[in-house]
């Protein structure tokens, strides 16, 4: 995917991602309450996320249901891969000695850290 979306698509695709095909009323319903967002609100981030080509919609009746065109987990990839490239000269090691060095690791995360190493090497 080319299009950057923002925090506020962000939210939309996760509720798509999560369930659909969905109505626009729908996404509004599921997105978290803390964004307080009305039905208006979600309809203007559906007609971005489609002018960017990231969902896509039919129609059924008298509503649109929207779905995804990006699968989650590339769309993570893809983000993934930008961060590193942008802030780490596209190298793995530095991001992973960054995050363990800021975010204190807690056991349980090394013992995981390290079996996802260990099954890498296999």
């Amino acid at each position: 995917m080319t299009e950057r979306i923002s925090d506020a698509e962000h939210a939309v695709m996760e509720v798509l991602w999560e369930e659909s095909p969905l109505t626009a009323q729908e996404v509004a319903e599921r997105v978290p309450a803390e964004r307080d967002w009305s039905a208006n609100t979600v309809k203007t981030l559906l007609g971005r996320l489609l002018a960017k080509n990231i969902i896509a919609h039919k129609e059924e009746g008298r509503r649109y249901l929207y779905r995804p065109l990006v699968a989650r987990g590339d769309y993570v990839a893809g983000e993934s891969r930008k961060l590193m490239d942008r802030l780490f000269g596209g190298k793995l090691t530095p991001l992973v000695a960054h995050l363990a060095e800021r975010d204190q690791l807690t056991e349980q995360d090394i013992a995981e850290i390290e079996a996802l190493l260990k099954d890498l090497k296999q």
